[in-house]
C-alpha cells in the first residue's frame, strides 16, 4: 500500500503547484545492463548539448523551483544542490555518472529527463504508514547516501516514524536502494511543473517492468490538499 503523505503547511505555501507521483512496486534488482546504461549516456548527451551554460541548468522549472523553496527555508542551494541539478550539470560538464544499480539508475535517468528530484526508497526499510514532507530542524541526524552526516537544518525532508529519510539533495543510508532491495517506493517530487507528472511516473514505470520485473505496482499523484 502506498504511504499517507502529510505535506507542511510552510512548503505547500512557497510550492502552491506542488505535487508528489508516487510509486510502489516489488522489483528484481540487479547491476545496471549495458542497454539501461546506454539510455543513461543518451540522456546525459543531450542534456550536454542543450545546455551550454551551466547556469542554464537552474532556469528549469523544477529546478528552478526547488532552489527557490531552499532559499526561502533559508537553505543555500548552491552548497546544498539539488540532485536533479546535481546529476545535470555534471551530465553538461561531459562527467561520467556513477553506475550503481538498475534501480537507482532508472531513478537517476528520469530525474535527468524530467528535472524533477526523485526520492528512491526501499519500502521495507520505511518504519510505519505515513511520510511527512516538512523541514529540517536544528541538530537533525540525517546521514546522506555517501555523504556521511548530512546538515537538513531548513532541507525540505521527508520523515517516517523514525526520523528523516530523504531530501531533494540526498536520501538516508537508512533506507538506501542496493541490490537486495525487492519493494522500492519513489516519490517525484514536483515542486513545480515540467515534465508532465503522470507522464513521468509512466515513464518510471516502463523502465522498472524492462529492466526489473517490476510487479504489484501502485501509483498516484498527491498534492497539499489532499493533506487533512
Amino acid at each position: 500500500m502506498l504511504p499517507v503523505i502529510e505535506i507542511e503547511n510552510k512548503i505547500s505555501q512557497i510550492c502552491p503547484k506542488l505535487q508528489i507521483g508516487l510509486i510502489k512496486a516489488t522489483v528484481a534488482n540487479s547491476a545496471t545492463p549495458d542497454a539501461l546504461w546506454e539510455k543513461i549516456c543518451n540522456a546525459c548527451l543531450e542534456i550536454k548539448s542543450k545546455y551550454q551554460q551551466l547556469t542554464e541548468i537552474n532556469k528549469r522549472p523544477a529546478i528552478a523551483a526547488t532552489r527557490t523553496l531552499y532559499r526561502i527555508c533559508g537553505k543555500d542551494p548552491n552548497r546544498y544542490r539539488v540532485a536533479s541539478e546535481a546529476l545535470c550539470r555534471r551530465a553538461a560538464k561531459g562527467a561520467d555518472l556513477y553506475r550503481i544499480n538498475s534501480v537507482v539508475d532508472i531513478i537517476n535517468l528520469v530525474s535527468i529527463k524530467s528535472g524533477y528530484p526523485i526520492s528512491g526508497l526501499d519500502a521495507d526499510k520505511i518504519i510505519g504508514p505515513k511520510l511527512s514532507l516538512s523541514i529540517g530542524e536544528h541538530g537533525e541526524t540525517f546521514h546522506g547516501i555517501g555523504r556521511g552526516l548530512l546538515n537538513i537544518e531548513y532541507m525540505p525532508v521527508y520523515r517516517d516514524a523514525a526520523g528523516g529519510i530523504a531530501t531533494p539533495t540526498s536520501d538516508e543510508e537508512r533506507t538506501k536502494i542496493d541490490i537486495s532491495t525487492t519493494t522500492v517506493q519513489i516519490n517525484i517530487n514536483a515542486f513545480a511543473p515540467e515534465m508532465p507528472l503522470d507522464e513521468t511516473i509512466g515513464l518510471s514505470v516502463s523502465l522498472l517492468k524492462e529492466f526489473c520485473n517490476a510487479q504489484d505496482i501502485e501509483t498516484s499523484i498527491h498534492t497539499p490538499y489532499e493533506t487533512a
